[in-house]
């Protein structure tokens, strides 16, 4: 029986970063994690090997739309989809092996197999049981199905399953008009699905700005994505190699089905806390099936921690990331700080969205007095010669104090030009302080200094 000051369950985002930060600080520590490869859900099959399959899939899109205009000419590519997921695969195998690498620098002993918590300062591993003065749960979570609908991962697949198809479908229905379902569903249709997403409310993407979401989804509609609003799915009758999707539409109640050669899931998340003995345990869980913590990420059992899409909050790699170090930080008696109100979002489709704070319809439901700061991308000369003008960066600023109180990017790099108004908003800054900020020439970041200028006396280029 080895004996550790940390065991962590769970080696993705949230638990591979919560055992390396642990270990720095000098904690003897162990990581438990039952898959093959290191680096969880996000880099096995989620983040990474997703956003591969995007990369892939707008280079073919930008070959086929834009080299002309370029002067690059000739015949576009034609799709070797094995070779694609070949190249998705090695991308994953370099990163899980990356994460082996830093396991084995900071001295962090990998548990092959699948943990539980027999009792208090004990994690069991196979037939091993193991002492630690501090456990951390990293568990994360799983796709979430709905009623009448049971994935097969074959002709029904959630998101690890439409990473592993045999070959591009012909006609994919996607259930869910979220981050997840929008991203893969983007990637099928560049390599030339018929792509009908049914989400059942009547707006994409739930929690992003409103004026992102009416035009985000005239974008995709603009790129041939179909879009089934207010329509609750039924059921899905799969054979070997097609499905027939049933929906009412919530409007007039009217029922209607579509074929499909792959049915994506994309209905959302749940934590995946199965076998750890929680319940025994007696640790406090939520309505909702998630880990209850206080502050300091502490369960209601001494000495058991819970980080990541394990407990309440955004189902995100970088939230986990971030709860990961706090948690390591408290359990080595120093101060561990998470700051909720600036986590970003993104997602990366063409155009990328991304958003961090509040939304215009939060701020009008809190009776805050705002000002918006807009500019079009159309109008930024990077943009121009890219080929890349959709979209457009929205910034929200205290109407008194001139605080930057969210943001919301629509266009080309937006997941990157996101970060500087998260530190700006890390240090309270004001609109001003980000307009008055000297921005490169020509950059995409200009767009940014351009809606804080926006802000106040108007922007110089629209």
């Amino acid at each position: 029986m080895a004996s550790y000051d940390v065991i962590v369950i769970g080696a993705g985002p949230g638990g591979y970063v919560a055992a390396i930060r642990c270990a720095q600080l000098g904690l003897k520590t162990a990581c438990v994690e039952g898959r093959g490869s290191l680096g969880g859900t996000c880099l096995n099959v989620g983040c990474i090997p997703s956003k591969a399959m995007l990369h892939a899939s707008h280079m073919l899109h930008e070959a086929e739309t834009n080299f002309a205009k370029m002067g690059l000419k000739g015949k576009a590519p034609s799709v070797d989809f094995k070779q694609m997921l070949a190249y998705k695969d090695e991308t994953i195998e370099s990163n899980t092996k990356g994460i082996e690498f830093l396991f084995k620098k900071n001295k962090i002993d990998w548990l092959k197999g699948w943990g539980s918590i027999p009792e208090k300062g004990k994690v069991k591993v196979g037939d091993e049981t193991h002492e630690a003065k501090n456990i951390i749960i990293a568990s994360g979570s799983e796709p979430a199905s709905i009623p009448g609908v049971e994935i097969d991962e074959k002709v029904v697949v959630s998101s690890t399953g439409a990473l592993e198809l045999p070959k591009v479908p012909k006609k994919l229905v996607v259930i869910g008009a979220g981050v997840i379902g929008l991203e893969l569903g983007s990637v099928y249709r560049r390599l030339g699905s018929e792509v009908t997403v049914i989400e059942y409310l009547d707006v994409v993407t739930p929690t992003m700005d409103q004026e992102v979401q009416k035009q985000f989804q005239r974008l995709l509609k603009k790129q041939g994505m179909e879009f089934v609003m207010g329509a609750a799915v039924q059921s899905v009758e799969a054979t070997k190699t097609k499905a027939k999707v049933t929906y009412k539409t919530k409007k007039d109640d009217t029922e209607e089905t579509v074929d499909a050669d792959v049915v994506l899931v994309a209905t959302g998340r749940k934590p995946y806390t199965d076998g750890l003995g929680l319940k025994e345990l007696g640790v406090e869980m939520t309505d909702r099936g998630q880990i209850k913590t206080d502050k300091t990420w502490k369960t209601s059992v001494d000495g058991i921690y819970a980080i990541g899409d394990a407990i309440t909050g955004p189902m995100l790699a970088h939230k986990a990331e971030d709860e990961g170090m706090a948690a390591a930080e408290v359990i080595a008696g120093k101060h561990g700080h998470v700051n909720y109100g600036i986590i970003p979002s993104v997602i990366y489709t063409d155009p990328e969205v991304a958003a961090v704070g509040k939304t215009e319809q939060e701020l009008k439901d809190e009776g805050v007095s705002y000002k918006a700061g807009k500019f079009q991308f159309m109008a930024n000369g990077r943009a121009k010669a890219n080929l890349a003008t959709d979209g457009f960066v929205k910034i929200l600023a205290d109407k008194e104090t001139d605080r930057i109180l969210g943001a919301h990017i629509m266009g080309p790099s937006a997941g990157d030009l996101i970060h500087e108004i998260c530190v700006a908003m890390e240090f309270g800054a004001s609109a001003e302080d980000l307009a008055m900020t000297c921005h490169a020439h020509p950059t995409y970041s200009e767009a940014v200094r351009e809606a804080a200028l926006a802000c106040g006396d108007g922007p110089i280029h629209s």
